[in-house]
């Protein structure tokens, strides 16, 4: 067994944070959270950032063998199925992205044909769940709290949280989408930080207050510095912390738009009878922030 080299590309528009994690001995490797780029003005998407990672797999001579989702994404598109298709790498999420299906589904009033079974991806893992990236062991860990279906990728030393902490200056990451839970997100915080204490943690997103965009703590560092965990909350204390922060906040630019996609596997709603795919926004669902 051994610990990947992990290298991460961050999106600066949306703050997301992706990576490509590879074994160093047999030169296997896969990406996480890869992002289609979305100009909300134009409507307009993109692969710069796919490109970037897809010329990293090849300058280093990566064999790209999993596309991996955390989960699905509120600020940004995925561009699992673009990678997909220019690799043959097959894309996999956690298995209770169906409960998010099914949820959104009734939100944007899709047709009861839409898929809620997460054939969208080719492989839906369980919590627990084991595989390897050449050398690498991989752990699967449910972690939800933020969604209904966020997994944890435990990579050997590296952990990929997702959308569960941010950079220990900033804390955590909000808990008031439909299906959040702060409760849930404190359980799974306790667990990705009960790993190892020298485990590498690499954020879903970091939005640079006042520094450089950063994405890697270690376990040590998340359990003493981090504004959010330091001082060992309770569960009550944290929750009450997380429920106002979030109180506060607006939802995500992009939240209406990127969700029809994410709970697509990435993909294009279907084009109408002009060729061209259009996205749809429930009004008046969400209220004003």
């Amino acid at each position: 067994m051994s610990n990947p080299i992990v290298k991460g590309f961050w999106d600066e528009p949306t703050g997301s944070w992706q990576y490509v994690f590879h074994d160093p001995e047999t030169m296997k490797g896969a990406i996480v959270d890869p992002v289609l780029d979305y100009d909300p003005l134009a409507g307009a998407t993109s692969t710069k950032n796919a490109e970037r990672l897809l010329a990293y797999v090849q300058e280093k001579g990566i064999a790209l063998v999993w596309i991996l989702d955390t989960h699905p994404h509120a600020d940004h598109f995925s561009a699992a199925p673009w990678l997909k298709q220019q690799t043959g790498a097959p894309t996999a999420i956690g298995e209770k992205v169906t409960a998010v299906q099914t949820l959104w589904q009734g939100i944007y009033n899709l047709p009861d044909d839409f898929p809620t079974d997460g054939r969208q991806w080719d492989r839906l893992f369980a919590d627990g769940e084991d595989f390897m990236v050449g050398n690498v062991p991989v752990k699967v860990m449910f972690s939800p709290g933020h969604t209904l279906a966020s997994i944890t990728y435990i990579a050997g030393d590296a952990a990929f949280v997702h959308d569960t902490l941010m950079m220990p200056d900033s804390g955590s990451s909000r808990a008031d989408f439909p299906g959040g839970s702060s409760a849930q997100l404190y359980e799974s915080i306790a667990s990705i930080l009960d790993l190892p204490e020298k485990t590498r943690v690499f954020v879903g997103h970091d939005y640079a207050p006042d520094r450089q965009a950063a994405c890697e703590a270690t376990v040590a560092e998340h359990r003493t510095t981090n504004i959010h965990w330091k001082g060992n909350p309770s569960k009550a204390e944290y929750r009450a912390v997380r429920d106002a922060r979030d109180a506060t906040l607006s939802l995500p630019k992009l939240m209406l738009a990127a969700l029809q996609i994410n709970i697509r596997g990435g993909r294009m709603p279907p084009p109408e009878d002009n060729g061209r795919s259009y996205l749809k926004i429930p009004l008046d669902y969400f209220e004003s922030r």
